[in-house]
């Protein structure tokens, strides 16, 4: 597919813009794609949204001044900077400002933590899988207890749950 803005080169970018409800779509080089990045700088950037989420007010003072203001050892910004550029300086910046970016997260994901995604018939067989490991653990307690006769009808369980898996 070419670039929907010079005809020239490959797309390699793929944009949906929606503007006042009207959705645009543009398949771009990398180079439009820059030019357009920014051109889009200029209208609203990751910084205005990143100020928004930050609540950095100027007259702040105590522990949350010196929060913002603390030098990554690695790089030496600040999460100010951060705050002001919207990218981190370096791996260091992750430790260093973890407690602000943790918030942050929270703010713009409702979590901190990554979970992945899953297609949704595959929870199903996470399920079984997730069922039939616990079962396992639980064959071996009952061995090291020597709880023969119930382990044997675990086993007989697991087997049956192993066939169903191997089929799906």
């Amino acid at each position: 597919m070419k670039c929907d803005n010079c005809g020239k080169n490959e797309a390699t970018v793929h944009l949906t813009e929606v503007i006042n409800d009207n959705i645009t779509k543009l398949h771009l080089c990398e180079t439009c794609a820059r030019t357009k990045s920014e051109e889009m700088q200029s209208h609203f950037g990751l910084t205005d949204l990143l100020s928004g989420l930050m609540d950095f007010e100027p007259g702040m003072t105590g522990e949350a001044k010196h929060d913002l203001m603390t030098k990554c050892p690695g790089c030496g910004m600040t999460y100010f900077d951060f705050q002001h550029s919207g990218r981190l300086g370096c791996g260091a910046c992750y430790e260093v400002f973890s407690k602000n970016l943790n918030e942050l997260l929270r703010k713009i994901h409702g979590s901190d933590k990554h979970v992945g995604k899953m297609p949704f018939k595959g929870k199903d067989v996470l399920k079984k899988q997730e069922d039939l490991q616990r079962l396992k653990g639980e064959l071996r307690d009952l061995v090291r207890a020597e709880e023969f006769e119930k382990a044997s009808v675990l086993r007989d369980r697991i087997k049956d749950m192993e066939g169903k898996l191997g089929g799906a």
